[in-house]
């Protein structure tokens, strides 16, 4: 029932920018929070931003603040994490989550949600 599809990833230079998007479906949108997780192999999957389910809360990692923004569009249904000056650290596999629950928060460092597939952030330097 519930789908959460990841697109925007791809291969870019150190200092560039990606945008990505998820898109998700099977519930009403707006009354779930959203966030963005990424995984590297042999690593934990790692915190990187949420957003409450009105959009007007936000949390980031520290790794992330000041270079990554999310945002979400609650009438087209979509997520959105806009990623600038892009190290090579952030090379991962990027998540979509959405909260299991409604009207709460995303726990960063123990989600309970549902996830999409992913789709893969390279940096190179």
């Amino acid at each position: 029932q519930v789908q959460l599809v990841e697109s925007g990833g791809g291969l870019v230079q150190v200092g560039g920018s990606l945008r990505l998007s998820c898109v998700a479906s099977g519930r009403t949108f707006s009354r779930y929070a959203m966030g963005w997780f990424r995984q590297t192999p042999g690593k934990e999957r790692e915190f990187v931003a949420t957003i409450g389910y009105t959009g007007s809360s936000t949390n980031y990692a520290d790794s992330v603040k000041g270079r990554f923004t999310i945002s979400r569009d609650n009438a087209k249904n979509t997520l959105d994490l806009q990623m600038n000056s892009l190290k090579p650290e952030d090379t991962a596999v990027y998540y979509c989550a959405q909260q299991l629950t409604p009207y709460t928060a995303l726990q960063p460092l123990s989600p309970k949600a549902y996830w999409g597939r992913g789709t893969q952030v390279t940096v190179s330097s």
